[in-house]
């Protein structure tokens, strides 16, 4: 996964994500949402076969924004290894 850093400031991140579809960022924006110092995390895809763009901005400049983003795809992450030990649990 290849990340490109458009913009960064102490409250706001714009990243491009290259080579990843709807099913990952939905999961990734709905993941960066939990965190309550988080104020904006949404994506867009502005063409069929282009990479998404993900625009997330924090509270007051409370957190890094990268920190989050780090944070969210750790948790996620953690959720698909517990699935994965919960499914070879019921072979």
């Amino acid at each position: 996964m290849i990340v490109k850093v458009l913009e960064l400031e102490k409250d706001k991140a714009r990243l491009v994500i290259q080579g990843e579809g709807h099913t990952f960022m939905n999961a990734l924006v709905e993941e960066i949402l939990t965190d309550p110092d988080v104020d904006v995390a949404k994506y867009t895809i502005e063409f069929q076969f282009s990479d998404p763009e993900l625009l997330v901005t924090t509270k007051n400049a409370k957190k890094n924004p990268l920190t989050v983003i780090k944070k969210a795809c750790k948790r996620i992450s953690s959720n698909c290894d517990d699935l994965l030990k919960n499914l070879s649990k019921q072979k």
